[in-house]
């Protein structure tokens, strides 16, 4: 066994990468406060091809030191907007056809294995690392899923829970 060098891995030019069809999945991060979970955020969507990221409130743009730091160069690749609030965004995303999905632990959250994956455009809003989301967006959510755990602890860093619900949601339309 040896690891494969770049070369070996025949990764994509950026301007190929950004001319195929991605995964009609956008990921909006509401008032994150890290800039190095907005670029692992980006990096994460590279990886998992999705169509974009959405940056709502107080979550750093690019370009950025501190984004561009675990970003790796993403910010090039991923296509990405900004809102002032999440609700505004929630609002754009419904009326351009999508299934809104909240991340967080809720009362009427349904466990990430048992979400009902379709081809349909859904987007996935991750919150503050402190607070989660937003109260005020839960009314306008399609609907809630959290991550099962089993520690003390009952949270995840919030660049993990992206990369896990992402791969979830991707793999589950590879095996359909």
């Amino acid at each position: 066994m040896k690891k494969l060098s770049l070369e070996e891995l025949g990764r994509d030019t950026l301007s190929t990468y950004q001319e195929k069809q991605k995964f009609p999945i956008t990921l909006v991060l509401d008032n994150l406060r890290s800039m190095h979970n907005v670029g692992a955020a980006f990096r994460t969507a590279d990886a998992f091809m999705i169509e974009r990221i959405v940056l709502c409130g107080i979550t750093a743009r690019p370009p950025h030191r501190e984004i561009h730091k675990s970003a790796l160069g993403a910010t090039e690749s991923v296509a990405w907007d900004y809102f002032e609030t999440t609700l505004s965004c929630i609002e754009n995303l419904k009326a351009n056809g999508y299934r809104i999905i909240g991340v967080e632990q809720t009362d009427e959250s349904i466990l990430l294995q048992n979400i009902n994956l379709t081809t349909q455009k859904v987007a996935y809003i991750f919150g503050n690392e402190v607070f989660g989301l937003d109260e005020v967006i839960l009314p306008y959510l399609d609907a809630c899923i959290e991550i099962p755990q089993f520690g003390t602890k009952h949270s995840l860093n919030v660049s993990v829970s992206i990369g896990v619900v992402l791969w979830h949601h991707v793999h589950g339309l590879l095996i359909k």
